[in-house]
């Protein structure tokens, strides 16, 4: 049996803090691998900043080229649907039927998870492996996650948070300030290339 962790969201951009994410998970519980899956329509995001599928997907390949046991799969953006996880992990747990999933989350998202469409449904296909992004939410954390043990499965791991988001990288783009430091170089490169989350050139 093969421990693979899915990793959703709509990478826009992509940037270190998922990177380092996925690799904490990947080394804490010993994946196999870990795959990236970027969301079509989600149901919690204001979609008037998102760059094209095409753009998000391949700024995912481009993150995780240089990276082993990483993964891109483009299931969600081949739906019509808003992209709810449910659906999602049943279509990896059908392609991987004798293997276990992980699903990957940060920590807003754990203290949230108990409103997610179906949530119950989705722990009893997969355990859930939640990182930091905040500091000192770790007693926030482990509350939700004995909440949550209910229901399934659940792994806080304690590791150093990375406080980025990519709502304040896109601020950053469009206000013309550095951000190179936040994401992998060929991510930066493609997106001053194309001319991403912005109206002019980018620095």
């Amino acid at each position: 049996m093969k421990k693979i962790g899915i990793f959703g969201g709509s990478f826009n951009p992509i940037h270190n803090g998922h990177i380092h994410l996925a690799k904490v998970v990947k080394d804490e519980l010993c994946l196999d691998k870990v795959i990236f899956v970027p969301s079509n329509n989600p149901p919690h995001k204001d979609d008037d900043e998102f760059e094209s599928n095409e753009d998000r997907l391949e700024m995912c390949r481009l993150a995780i080229a240089d990276s082993d046991g990483f993964e891109v799969n483009d299931f969600e953006l081949q739906r019509e649907d808003v992209s709810y996880t449910v659906y999602t992990i049943r279509h990896f747990k059908e392609a991987y039927p004798d293997d276990k999933l992980y699903l990957l989350l940060g920590s807003d998202m754990l203290l949230s998870f108990d409103t997610w469409f179906r949530f119950d449904d989705i722990l009893k296909n997969t355990a859930l492996a939640v990182v930091s992004r905040k500091k000192d939410d770790m007693k926030r954390l482990y509350e939700k996650a004995e909440v949550l043990s209910a229901f399934g499965e659940i792994n806080v791991l304690n590791a150093r948070p990375v406080e980025l988001s990519s709502t304040e990288i896109r601020k950053k783009i469009r206000n013309n300030e550095e951000y190179s430091c936040y994401l992998e170089k060929k991510v930066v490169k493609y997106i001053r290339l194309n001319n991403l989350y912005s109206d002019g050139t980018n620095k």
